[in-house]
């Protein structure tokens, strides 16, 4: 097959799936991963598709880069409590729970009760200042590299830290999620999502309305990684149907 007949398949298949991954990709045109990627190196720099770990996506689909601690801080702020609220309900006592970085997750450590009782875990220094507040909570942290702005732990010390801890639930952050799945800004911390997925009884995704359809640049987990999405609004169709497929479930603040 011609380089320029390549070309139109491959953005016509992201034109139409919105996501193609670099595995579907040599299917379906017979060739090397290393002729798929150098074929969407170039496709990317002609302004055609996005390139993001594991594939492409459309330009509409994508998200540059991650908005500053102080500019997310104020955005959707009303939605990000009502996550918080509805994620915090689900905590019961004298459980291990581990909460992630961000702006979402810090409102699930807000919504805690004072008198709550147990065990929070986190790479972030904002939400184990918050829940250090209640006496009969005793916080873990990470460790680890910190990132300003969200004060998030990170590096192979972090991904240590929660692959040795057994936990009753997760609360996990998120870039954007799609039918793809779920993605984030920072590649440093997606290894550390990763681990807390992995050895969670119960895993929840944190995502107001505004991340549904975007693709942040590194893919922490496809649907079937976690187990339910917290948002606060239904989900568009095709992320419903993808989600449901994946054996998840989504709760609706």
């Amino acid at each position: 097959m011609l380089a320029a007949e390549r070309h139109r398949r491959i953005v016509a298949e992201v034109a139409r799936l919105n996501f193609v991954t670099t595995d579907d990709l040599t299917t379906l045109l017979g060739v090397s991963h290393e002729t798929v990627r150098r074929d969407l190196a170039l496709l990317e720099r002609r302004g055609e598709l996005t390139r993001v770990h594991g594939g492409a996506t459309t330009l509409q689909g994508s998200v540059g880069e991650e908005a500053s601690f102080s500019e997310r801080t104020d955005a959707h702020l009303a939605e990000k409590k009502a996550i918080g609220r509805a994620a915090a309900a689900l905590i019961e006592p004298n459980q291990t729970v581990v909460i992630d970085v961000g702006t979402t997750a810090l409102e699930v450590a807000r919504a805690l009760p004072a008198d709550h009782v147990g065990v929070i875990a986190t790479p972030s220094l904002l939400v184990a200042t918050e829940v250090s507040s209640r006496p009969r909570v005793e916080v873990l942290v990470s460790g680890g590299r910190l990132r300003g702005g969200d004060l998030a732990c990170s590096n192979a010390q972090a991904v240590e830290f929660f692959s040795n801890l057994r936990a009753d639930a997760v609360f996990l952050g998120s870039g954007g999620i799609a039918p793809y799945g779920l993605t984030d800004f920072h590649l440093d911390e997606v290894a550390t999502k990763r681990a807390m997925l992995t050895n969670a009884s119960h895993r929840y995704v944190l995502a107001d309305s505004s991340k549904f359809g975007r693709m942040a640049a590194h893919r922490v987990c496809e649907l079937n990684g976690f187990d339910t999405l917290i948002t606060d609004q239904p989900c568009p169709d095709d992320l419903s149907t993808a989600l449901s497929r994946a054996g998840g479930s989504i709760v609706v603040a």
